[in-house]
């Protein structure tokens, strides 16, 4: 069963720009420490950028300066903006989520991700 949805990825030149989007209508972000991952071919998952429920975020060293991540509490929804693109950030990206409280709490779940294909 889907639990998240995400969406907003392509092919890109390099130096362009996406927005990745991730919803759900199941898991209250708001009260979930959410994160984006990716993986590109031959290489393990790994994380790109953190959002606690708190709101503080955390970035791998690779994308800080040029990707931004938000959280839109009305809306349940994750985003990150993608920018100064480059080759080596092709991969499928992958939301992720936490819940702290409720029933779903001690889970994580995945989206079925989106590819993101940087052109050089």
């Amino acid at each position: 069963q889907v639990q998240l949805v995400e969406s907003g990825g392509g092919l890109v030149q390099a130096g362009g720009s996406l927005r990745l989007s991730c919803v759900s209508t199941r898991i209250p972000f708001s009260i979930s420490d959410m994160g984006w991952y990716r993986q590109a071919p031959g290489n393990q998952r790994e994380v790109v950028a953190l959002f606690t429920s708190a709101g503080s975020s955390n970035y791998a060293d690779s994308v800080k300066g040029r990707f931004t991540i938000s959280r839109d509490n009305a809306k349940n929804a994750l985003y990150l903006q993608m920018n100064s693109l480059k080759p080596e950030d092709t991969a499928v990206y992958y939301c992720n989520a936490r819940p702290l409280v409720g029933p779903m709490r001690g889970s994580a779940y995945w989206g079925q991700g989106t590819q993101v294909t940087v052109s050089s």
